[in-house]
């Protein structure tokens, strides 16, 4: 277990003392859409996989209350048709299927994914000899949560033993700076040495904001000049790491997607040198997707996954979006886990993973 976020009220006011004086940082963050608040008074967040610090039994109660505000759109897009629907039916026939089939749709849960689930629901429906519609609820909300624990059954993000090394991947405008600033802070807070390399050298703006997020996180950063070579950055941050004694190194990498030869060229290159120069470190490759882009985020996680071995997803900006369903459909069409999820601007709305807890917020 890990404990992000875990501050007394000094460390909360010069913290925010600290935001309020970085005058560039919302210009900075506009293209993650972004936009820091005020700590909260109990700021935890729980993170399998790496090691657990002053756990208290109130942090799974905070994060799910934080979850449940956060998936509200979804909520209301989903399990509220599926409600409406259900309440106009009197019995449980094949047109009760196809409604909530076009829900599931609707919802960015995937085709492929829905009619698994409808699939699935139907043999148990006619297995338990459901007649009363009010039970299909249950029973479909089940057999989705048995479909995400069979494709993924773990969401863990693995860090542990140290020295670890994660890199972040994801094209531009995903929030992946912002994932990656809040995962630096948070890793912080814990007592972790963080040091980041500043590998996307591309795009405009990049390295300054992360700059400005090491600069809040407390971390460390390794950055070149724009335009230079990422797979060098990442080689000068693992040398740096070494030196340094660094638990966790976190890579940004280059968000371009429009040439995928270009991009597989590169991520190769970068992956090699890390396997070289760091062959001893515990390696996590996460990839940062938007959820408000639905279908869309499937698309570049079937290209990504083509050009690099993905271990892992972090699915951001939950709380935007009615499109959360896109989350079923990445752990049972693609078997990627998801292991981090954004449901909010706020440091402690990037959460763990979990697909029970998921599911239940939704059908909430």
């Amino acid at each position: 277990m890990f404990n992000w976020f875990k501050k007394d009220k000094k460390d909360r006011e010069e913290y925010n003392q600290t935001l309020e004086s970085q005058n560039t940082a919302d210009a900075l963050d506009e293209e993650d859409g972004f936009d820091e608040s005020e700590i909260s008074e109990e700021t935890n967040i729980i993170i399998d996989g790496t090691d657990d610090k002053n756990t208290t039994d109130s942090e799974p109660t905070g994060l799910l209350d934080r979850l449940k505000s956060g998936l509200s759109k979804t909520r209301k897009d989903m399990s509220n048709k599926i409600e409406d629907i259900i309440s106009g039916y009197k019995g449980v026939d094949d047109e009760l299927f196809d409604d909530l089939e076009d829900v599931l749709v609707s919802a960015d849960v995937g085709v492929n994914p829905t009619m698994m689930i409808i699939n699935r629901l139907r043999v148990r429906v006619k297995e338990e000899r459901v007649s009363d519609p009010n039970e299909v609820t249950g029973l479909l909300k089940d057999e989705i949560k048995k479909l995400m624990l069979e494709s993924v059954p773990d969401n863990q993000l693995k860090l542990l033993p140290h020295p670890s090394v994660l890199l972040v991947v994801g094209v531009n405008g995903v929030g992946k700076t912002t994932t990656i600033g809040k995962l630096a802070y948070g890793f912080k807070q814990n007592g972790k040495k963080v040091l980041i390399a500043a590998g996307d050298t591309f795009r405009a703006a990049a390295i300054e904001q992360l700059e400005e997020w090491s600069n809040r996180a407390g971390a460390e950063i390794i950055s070149h000049t724009e335009g230079s070579d990422p797979a060098a950055v990442i080689f000068d941050g693992i040398q740096a790491a070494k030196a340094r004694k660094a638990d966790i190194l976190i890579c940004d990498t280059a968000g371009r997607l429009h040439n995928k030869s270009n991009l597989m060229n590169e991520l190769n290159k970068i992956f090699r040198i890390v396997e070289r120069e760091y062959g001893e470190a515990t390696k996590e490759v996460l990839l940062v997707l938007d959820a408000t882009t639905g279908q869309n985020a499937i698309n570049q996680a079937k290209v990504f996954k083509e050009v690099a071995n993905i271990t892992g997803v972090a699915l951001t900006k939950l709380d935007g979006t009615a499109k959360g369903g896109v989350a079923i459909a990445l752990q049972t069409e693609l078997k990627l886990p998801i292991k981090i999820i954004g449901v909010g601007e706020k440091v402690e709305d990037l959460q763990p993973f979990d697909a029970e807890s998921f599911i239940d917020a939704i059908f909430e």
